[in-house]
C-alpha cells in the first residue's frame, strides 16, 4: 500500500460514493487501519441512494437532469435540498462518524455549510436536455465551489480529528447549496495540497467501453483526461472532471477505484483501479 505514498504522514482525501453497492463498513475499517499507520485523511461522502429512498418515501422523488455537455446531476429545488440534507448530512454523515468512532477513529462530521468550509456560487439557471430539447431551469439550489476554508480543516487535522464531510456548500449570502461530491473532494484535496485523491465508486475504475470491465484503464496521464471525458459514462464524467481539477490544483496523483470490495482503500493505494498522475 505505502508504495503510493511518499511517507506515512501523507494526506489522502478519500471520496466515498453514495451509490448502492459501495461498502461503507469495509471502507471505515480500511480507513482506521490506514490512520493507525500514521497517515492523515479527510473523508468526503455522497449519499445519493439514501436521498433517493427518502425522496420516494416523502412523495418527492428525485429528478436527474443531463446538461448539454453530457453531465448528469440531481435537480435540486428547495424541497429536494431539504430532503438531500436530511439524508446525506443527517443520516449518512452521522452513521459514518458512528462507524469510525466504533473503530477508534476520532471522526468529526460536518458539511460545507459549517464554518463556511465550502463557499459556492449559486447557479442562476441550469440547462437540461430532455427529448433532444434544451430547457432552462431556474429554481435550483446547486452551486459551483469557489473557496475552501482550508485553515479550518488543517486545525482539525492537527488536533487529531478525522473530518467526515457531506457535500453541501454555502453561498456568500448564506444559502445552503447542493454541490457535486466528487468535485468537492477535488477542491478540498487541492486546497489542502493532498498527496493523493481517491474516488471510491461502484465500478472497478474508468472503463473505455462501460460496462465492459475488460476495458478498464489502469493508468492515464493528465493529458489523456480530456479524451477520457468523451467515453466516461454517467456519473463517471464528474469523477474525471474532478480528477482534472485536483491535478491542476497541485494534487500529485488521483485514483478512481472500486468501493464494493474488502479493503478498498488499501487496494487502490496498492495499484487497483485507474491511476492518474
Amino acid at each position: 500500500m505505502v508504495n503510493q505514498l511518499s511517507d506515512h504522514r501523507s494526506l489522502v482525501v478519500v471520496k466515498l460514493g453514495g451509490a448502492e453497492g459501495v461498502d461503507f463498513t469495509a471502507i471505515c475499517k480500511d480507513i482506521a487501519a490506514l490512520l493507525a499507520q500514521g497517515c492523515r485523511l479527510v473523508l468526503v461522502h455522497g449519499g445519493s441512494a439514501q436521498a433517493n429512498l427518502l425522496g420516494e418515501a416523502l412523495g418527492h422523488p428525485p429528478r436527474f437532469i443531463t446538461s448539454p455537455s453530457g453531465f448528469t446531476s440531481r435537480y435540486t429545488d428547495r424541497r429536494t435540498l431539504e430532503i438531500f440534507t436530511m439524508a446525506v448530512n443527517g443520516k449518512v454523515n452521522s452513521l459514518l462518524v458512528e462507524q469510525l468512532q466504533t473503530l477508534g477513529v476520532n471522526a468529526l462530521g460536518l458539511s460545507g455549510i459549517d464554518g463556511r468550509l465550502l463557499v459556492a456560487t449559486r447557479k442562476d439557471a441550469v440547462q437540461s436536455v430532455e427529448n433532444g430539447r434544451r430547457k432552462i431551469l431556474r429554481d435550483d439550489f446547486t452551486g459551483k465551489i469557489e473557496r475552501v476554508n482550508a485553515p479550518l480543516l488543517r486545525s482539525l487535522l492537527e488536533a487529531g480529528y478525522t473530518p467526515v464531510i457531506a457535500p453541501l456548500a454555502i453561498s456568500p449570502a448564506g444559502q445552503a447549496l447542493n454541490v457535486d461530491a466528487d468535485r468537492a473532494a477535488a477542491m478540498l484535496a487541492a486546497a489542502l495540497q493532498a498527496e493523493i485523491l481517491v474516488l471510491l465508486t461502484a465500478a472497478p475504475g474508468l472503463m473505455r467501453a462501460f460496462p465492459d470491465e475488460s476495458t478498464l484503464l489502469l493508468n492515464l496521464s493528465p493529458a489523456q483526461l480530456e479524451s477520457a471525458l468523451q467515453y466516461a459514462q454517467g456519473r463517471m464524467k464528474k469523477k474525471v472532471l474532478g480528477v482534472q481539477e485536483a491535478l491542476a490544483g497541485g494534487v500529485r496523483r488521483a485514483i478512481i477505484a472500486d468501493g464494493r470490495v474488502d479493503a478498498p482503500l488499501t487496494l487502490a493505494l496498492a495499484g487497483g483501479g485507474t491511476h492518474i498522475g
